[in-house]
Order: structure tokens, then sequence, then C-alpha cells
């Protein structure tokens, strides 16, 4: 998806007197191009639950970790993926909580014996189900998860630090 918009990045946090303030605005630069042509993009993560939101414009821009599919233990992903028209779905499931925003064109979700299609504007809740994404428009399409660690339901096998897209 070489013609595809950056994903702009604005993060808060606060000047030494506590007064709030945008300390990163521009491009989000922490992508992964696994095979098929998606490009996720890192938006932020949390590996704590509560999460660390100290005060303070010195932090660790948790935008630029290394991660796998699923969040830390106790976390939280957020991620926006850029899907292409005809990638091949990649079923795979997480041991997660997932809010799903398809923030421009379709995208289909395919589960064991199901499919459902979603548009621009609508929002899934994905319960550590076994799934696959698949553009199967002819448009690009982009999608916001948010991954939440959830306790195991013991049923098949969990993707537990590396592969597929959310």
């Amino acid at each position: 998806m070489t013609d595809r918009t950056p994903v702009r990045r604005v993060v808060t946090g606060h000047a030494p007197d506590d007064v709030a303030k945008v300390i990163v605005d521009g491009p989000a630069t922490n992508e992964r191009r696994p095979p098929a042509g998606l490009v996720s993009t890192l938006i932020w993560c949390t590996d704590t639950t509560p999460a660390d939101i100290s005060v303070g414009a010195e932090f660790e821009d948790m935008g630029a970790r290394k991660l796998g599919t699923p969040p830390p233990t106790n976390g939280t992903r957020f991620a926006v993926i850029d899907f292409p028209p005809g990638c091949p779905p990649s079923m795979h499931r997480t041991e997660t909580i997932d809010y799903v925003i398809v923030v421009s064109g379709e995208i289909e979700m395919d589960m064991d014996d199901s499919t459902v299609k979603l548009k621009a504007g609508d929002v899934m809740v994905q319960r550590g189900t076994n799934h696959a994404w698949a553009n199967r428009s002819g448009k690009p399409a982009r999608v916001a998860f948010v991954l939440v660690d959830a306790k195991p339901l013991g049923i098949g096998h969990a993707i537990t630090g590396t592969g597929a897209a959310s």
C-alpha cells in the first residue's frame, strides 16, 4: 500500500508546571509490514493495569516498542492496520478483548463458520474468537484495533507474542 496516508499520532502530557500540552505530533513511524501488503502501525501500548500516566514531559514512547500481535501481559495494544484490496485472510486468535473501529473502506471478519462485513464507522467487540480479516473489496481499508489483555479461555491455540495482525 504505497499510496496510503500515514497515521498522525498526537500524544499529550504535562509541562514541568503541570500544564497539559501536546508532546508528540507527527506521523506514527512504528510500522510492521507483514506479508500480503498489510501495514500495521503501532500507536501506543501499556504494560500495566492501571496504566502509568505519570505527569511530566519525559516518558517512554510506548508507540516505539516492538510487539507481536497480543498486548503485553496486563496491558493494551493500540494499532491501525491498512488492509490492501484482496489481502488473504489469516486465521488466528488472541487471549484479548478487541475494540475494532473501521476508519475507512470495508473489511470482512471470517470466523469458524461465519463471516461478518464491517464498513466505515462500524465498531466491533471481538472477544477472543478464532478469526481472520479479509479485504474482499476493490479499495483499501483502514481499521483501528485496541487489544486488551484478558483471562485465557483455555480453548484452541492463541497467539502469544508474535504472529498475524489483529
